[in-house]
């Protein structure tokens, strides 16, 4: 057993629980005095905590015994609606198990592989939950996606698996277009194109995408507005999240004025996911835009 380990500012303990969120062998301790804090996660091989230093930085130590007891089992499946069941497990007579308990839920298995979490964490639940909103109202259409920020490439796999047409997939990370390639395969799930790309230097082509599901931190999303409103087909739906509910207003005072608004906001917590889509759209439709949470 190996542990990977970095000192950090403490104001940057959000960004360390969402992009770990799920793995149950990670540890986040604040240090005395509260302006700095340690992560850990704990590894089974050498390599796996090497992979995280070459992300991140920190160091690598080889565990004792006396220090290490029974690993804490993984998280309980997550529960999609009426739709999906996502969980941590890979073996194939588990996930059976699982399936024979939910036999109307579609199994999507992301495992806590190495600096990714499962997918539990409340932003992208939340997404998840909104996502298959948007599926059973477009249900007998043919829809697009654009996942951007795609991590695990879990939100581009659960729109497949919720019936989309071909989807979208980029991240900023070369290592998380890696891994969404990975839980694609896994689940057995094409017509996903996955590519390391800068969403604020990406050039959506063609009309844009019925869907876009952007879950990015606010600061990323206030500089990505106007690309994401090109993304964006007319008529389309916007999930957004990874917004901090005390930069909401901030965040969405922006979109406004990429011509963007919410008609429908979900605080987690301390995290805000919101619906909506090209202000335009959301006024012809009659609903309130630019929701404050």
């Amino acid at each position: 057993m190996f542990v990977w380990s970095k000192l950090s500012g403490s104001q940057w303990m959000d960004a360390w629980e969402e992009r770990f969120s799920g793995n149950p062998n990670l540890v986040i301790e604040l240090l005395k005095g509260g302006k700095s804090l340690r992560v850990q996660l704990y590894c089974d091989k050498r390599r796996e905590a090497e992979a995280v230093v070459a992300r991140f930085g920190g160091t690598v130590r080889e565990v004792t015994r006396s220090e290490w007891s029974k690993p804490v089992p993984p998280p309980r499946p997550l529960k999609v609606r009426d739709s999906l069941l996502v969980t941590a497990v890979t073996a194939a007579k588990e996930l059976a198990t699982l399936q024979a308990a939910n036999p109307r839920r579609q199994l999507i298995s992301i495992p806590p592989e190495m600096a990714f979490g499962t997918g539990d964490h409340a932003t992208t639940a939340t997404c998840l939950r909104l996502l298959a909103d948007v599926a059973r109202e477009r249900r007998g259409s043919v829809w697009s996606v654009a996942d951007l920020g795609t991590g695990t490439g879990l939100l581009a796999l659960a729109a497949r698996k919720l019936g989309s047409g071909p989807a979208f997939a980029c991240d900023f990370d070369p290592f998380a277009v890696e891994v969404a390639g990975n839980n694609l395969r896994r689940n057995g799930v094409d017509g996903v194109s996955v590519k390391r790309q800068d969403v604020l230097k990406w050039k959506p082509r063609g009309s844009g995408y019925t869907v876009v599901v952007a879950n990015l931190f606010s600061t990323v999303l206030i500089e990505a507005w106007p690309v994401i409103a090109r993304a964006l087909a007319a008529g389309g739906d916007l999930i957004v999240s990874g917004i901090l509910a005390s930069q909401a207003w901030e965040v969405f005072t922006a979109a406004a004025g990429s011509g963007l608004g919410f008609s429908q906001v979900v605080r987690k917590g301390k995290w805000v996911t919101a619906r909506g889509g090209h202000l335009d759209d959301l006024i012809a439709a009659g609903d309130p835009a630019g929701t404050k949470p």
